[in-house]
């Protein structure tokens, strides 16, 4: 009998290429920016920290459609998402406001957070368990309340005000608590939202929706803190007609 060469072992199952890679690094990077501004809140450099978040905001939408382009989906990468968003948006920004402002009255003020994210882990929970499900709402191109980096947006309206139309605009302390507790409701609560996942434009419009992203870009650099406001308020108020809307069309059903 002769000697048969050595198969060599299959390594396709236990070896990663970068590129595959890819999507974990952007949400560990994520992970890294919210839990960096946290510190940086904490050092009173309110500024940077609220330009964290937003990078791991912007590092949240990629992640997960630059692992659905690739085609690399893994359940790690899934829950490692899920855990990132829960300290990006559940616990660093209810932190830089309290850091910022909520120290004086420590007691309403870490109320307002502890309530804050664990809204933000129960709608990242029920997120999860719906996403298997499929709920019916987010079918018809809604979430069912606010999402989590949409959230993490808004409950830091009380440290954009007076930045950008200053110390007169700042909110009491007690009212700054209370609204993040609102935020946190509307995160678990069963309000329909839009979903701009589903948002899509003709031939005809991409030439003017990237000359609005332009100009949206130069603004949020040119006068951050006023944008900000205006996004939340923008925001806000598309809540309220998904609402609407949504109510309308079940009544002529």
């Amino acid at each position: 009998m002769t000697d048969q060469p050595p198969v060599a072992p299959d390594k396709t199952k236990t070896e990663f290429s970068l590129l595959q890679l890819l999507p974990n690094m952007l949400t560990i990077a994520a992970i890294c920016a919210g839990i960096s501004a946290i510190r940086f809140a904490a050092e009173g450099n309110i500024a940077l920290a609220v330009a964290l978040i937003t990078l791991a905001s912007i590092l949240d939408g990629m992640d997960g459609r630059t692992a659905r382009y690739l085609g690399f989906n893994s359940k790690i990468g899934a829950e490692l998402d899920s855990l990132a968003d829960f300290v990006n948006f559940g616990v660093a920004p209810p932190l830089v406001v309290y850091f910022w402002g909520l120290q004086d009255s420590y007691r309403a003020g870490w109320l307002a957070v502890l309530v804050f994210a664990i809204c933000c882990v129960m709608r990242l929970a029920r997120f999860n368990v719906d996403s298997r499900t499929k709920d019916p709402l987010d079918d018809g191109g809604y979430f069912t309340g606010v999402p989590s980096p949409a959230g993490a947006m808004l409950v830091m309206l009380p440290i954009y005000l007076p930045y950008a139309f200053g110390p007169g605009a700042a909110l009491p302390d007690v009212v700054s608590s209370l609204y993040i507790v609102l935020v946190g409701w509307v995160m678990v609560s069963r309000i329909p939202t839009w979903s701009f996942k589903s948002v899509s434009f003709s031939r005809a419009n991409v030439t003017y929706f990237l000359i609005f992203f332009t100009g949206f870009i130069a603004c949020l650099v040119s006068f951050p803190w006023a944008t900000l406001v205006i996004c939340c308020f923008a925001y806000a108020g598309s809540v309220l007609w998904a609402v609407i809307e949504l109510k309308l069309a079940k009544r002529r059903g």
